[in-house]
């Protein structure tokens, strides 16, 4: 987490506090959350080396006293073959043109690519007068100093080479965001690190345990939804059910005699426990729910939210 040189929060901001959204985009796998849960101290949002982890936008909320960023997490910028990918394109995009400081991430363990391109001319199209800033992650990975073929890719404030695993460059960064934020006030309470429900981030964390446990044909089919979720005096229940598309997934899912679902429970369990500081009892169920990613009514019920026709 990057470092307030006033780690007391007082409830009072002063007169110049500064605060704001920060849409942070970029393909997919370019290391957008895992930045976010760098820039936080903590884990708010998942991160596999799947592509297309995030599906929807979250908000990751960084206070410090002069400042408070709005951190939004957004899905990768890429084309869209399915209703799935047209909801996460207009999840990002409204982000990115609603935001005060557009941020994008560039993978620069490899050259600049086709779809870089295509988000630079959607951050032209879409976001022409927002400041821009360019983080450059996974410098660790990257053979030299030159990175200029990711600068000239779009006009920008500046550039930071970072690596978000490692938290290097991270802190300049994050002034320099800070610095391109409006004045305003402070939205939120100062321990408040998310915009989602624990119930979302239970399910997040189920879904991040299958795809890692999983194989790659599985990541995209599955969907998760907490069917209940209720604490007592001794512990929290949650029981929640994995949607795939067909039998074949189903039998992956669950594994031999089981293996594979209990030790997607086990590690779903241990990092909720973790992250709400309780006991937990995990209940997991496998369904299958045939072309769900085409099925509107389905997404809206396990969360994901379309805009209305007119507002596209």
């Amino acid at each position: 987490m990057v470092e307030d040189s006033n780690p007391i929060l007082q409830d009072e901001w002063p007169d110049d506090h500064k605060s704001g959204v920060v849409a942070v985009i970029g393909r997919p796998n370019v290391g957008k959350s895992t930045l976010i849960n760098a820039i936080l101290g903590q884990k708010i949002a998942i991160a596999t080396p799947k592509p297309q982890t995030t599906r929807r936008t979250q908000m990751g909320i960084y206070t410090i006293q002069q400042a408070q960023m709005m951190l939004v997490d957004t899905p990768g910028l890429h084309k869209a073959r399915n209703r799935m990918g047209e909801y996460m394109m207009n999840e990002a995009e409204f982000a990115l043109r609603d935001a005060d400081v557009n941020l994008w991430i560039l993978d620069t363990s490899e050259p600049p690519s086709a779809a870089d391109g295509y988000i630079a001319q959607t951050l032209k199209d879409l976001a022409p007068n927002i400041p821009l800033v360019l983080a450059l992650n996974k410098i660790d990975q990257h053979q030299g100093d030159d990175y200029s073929a990711f600068t000239q890719l779009i006009e920008h404030e500046r550039a930071y080479p970072i690596s978000a695993l490692k938290g290097d460059g991270i802190e300049a960064l994050v002034n320099h965001l800070i610095d391109l934020l409006p004045e305003g006030p402070r939205y939120y309470p100062v321990d408040q690190v998310s915009d989602v429900t624990m119930r979302f981030i239970a399910a997040e964390i189920i879904r991040e345990k299958v795809m890692m446990n999983t194989e790659q044909e599985i990541p995209h089919a599955v969907a998760v939804e907490i069917f209940d979720y209720k604490d007592n005096e001794a512990r929290t229940n949650i029981d929640a059910i994995i949607y795939v598309e067909r039998d074949s997934q189903k039998g992956i899912v669950i594994g031999k005699g089981g293996s594979m679902i209990k030790q997607i429970g086990t590690q779903a369990r241990h990092e909720i426990m973790d992250t709400i500081e309780r006991p937990v009892h995990l209940d997991l169920r496998v369904k299958v729910l045939k072309n769900w990613r085409t099925n509107e009514s389905f997404m809206r019920r396990v969360g994901y939210r379309f805009p209305k026709k007119e507002d596209k």
